[in-house]
């Protein structure tokens, strides 16, 4: 792939240099040099040399819906798997979708392993974590994870013991359970903003109160983690940026002055309310071959116990890709799609 000249970018073909009398070393590449011999020299040309000359790196922002918050009335936006795969305008809409709504459910991968890396593939990269560049959901012995049970897993976001947290997961379900294994799912911004409304000290708690998040295991490799963050992130301006949310690898080690531990635990259950709320939550199940992606810095999801069939064990298999990869392929798409409108 060409890159575009960056407004860093040297001249393939340097000018003739001037003299300095303030030095008598001289430099022949001055716009790329840190030797000191043409500082304090007078700029050769303002910005519109700089444009005219194509050194301005062309950069079109990729104006992306603002996030649409959504509650238990949402109806969860579809696709076709193959349509994404060999399509750019519905790869665009997919993508786009995924950004504002946070989930997009595809259709028709068929009940194949490989189809994530496929979907992944599709937009860069598959991000490699300590359980491999893909994964096996399905009930394991001895497991080292509570989604690979048949149990009940609570609410929770992927990751948050990594500092930086995979900003988006497939899911491909291969084979479905035969009693059971419903997901559930809450929108964390809206429920973060609800709290923000009701009930604002715990907000700014949960938004400025850091915590532990651990966890170790052998899959991929042996790993020992631990990350201190925030329950919900906030940017400069106080907008939601992401929620770190996990029960079973929040450290029971609460490292905190002993003042600020009770009012932690009151807004964390303040915002466990809100999450808990039946209109807040989306229930959903997959049949074979639906695939599943949605935003994990936004979307917290819980799944229900199951029973697999007989010889059959229910079995999804996942992949994470981080939001720059995403918004990257977001904006290829855009320009190839729509040009500069």
């Amino acid at each position: 792939m060409r890159s575009s000249p960056g407004p860093f970018s040297s001249s393939s073909s340097s000018s003739s240099s001037s003299s300095s009398s303030s030095s008598s070393s001289s430099c022949d590449a001055p716009s790329s040099c840190f030797c000191g011999s043409h500082w304090g020299r007078k700029p050769r040309s303002g910005a519109s040399w700089l444009q005219s000359s194509g050194r301005m790196m062309q950069y079109s922002p990729c104006p992306v819906a603002e996030r649409s918050h959504w509650d238990a009335t949402l109806r969860v936006p579809t696709g076709d798997f193959h349509a994404v795969l060999r399509d750019d305008e519905a790869a665009l809409d997919w993508l786009s979708a995924l950004r504002r709504v946070g989930v997009v459910h595809l259709k028709g991968a068929g009940p194949e392993p490989g189809a994530v890396a496929r979907l992944a593939e599709r937009i860069g990269y598959l991000r490699l974590t300590f359980y491999g560049p893909t994964w096996q959901v399905q009930d394991k012995p001895l497991a080292n994870n509570v989604a690979y049970t048949s149990g009940k897993i609570s609410l929770h976001t992927d990751y948050p013991a990594l500092h930086a947290a995979p900003g988006v997961q497939f899911l491909h379900c291969i084979s479905s359970a035969e009693e059971g294994g419903e997901s559930e799912m809450v929108d964390g911004f809206h429920a973060a903003e609800r709290l923000r409304r009701d009930d604002p000290e715990a907000f700014g708690t949960l938004a400025s109160v850091q915590v532990d998040f651990t966890d170790m295991g052998t899959d991929y490799c042996d790993f020992l983690l631990q990350a201190k963050k925030s329950v919900i992130e906030v940017d400069a301006e106080g907008r939601v940026l992401r929620i770190n949310f996990n029960n079973a690898t929040r450290d029971s080690v609460l490292d905190l002055p002993v003042d600020r531990v009770q009012p932690f635990y009151r807004a964390l259950r303040a915002f466990v309310d809100v999450l808990s709320r039946p209109e807040n939550t989306v229930t959903y199940g997959l049949a074979p071959g639906d695939v599943l992606t949605f935003d994990n810095w936004r979307l917290l999801h819980s799944r229900r116990p199951y029973r697999s069939r007989p010889g059959q064990p229910r079995h999804l298999e996942g992949v994470y890709l981080d939001w720059d990869e995403v918004m990257s392929r977001l904006r290829i798409l855009r320009q190839s799609v729509r040009g500069n409108a």
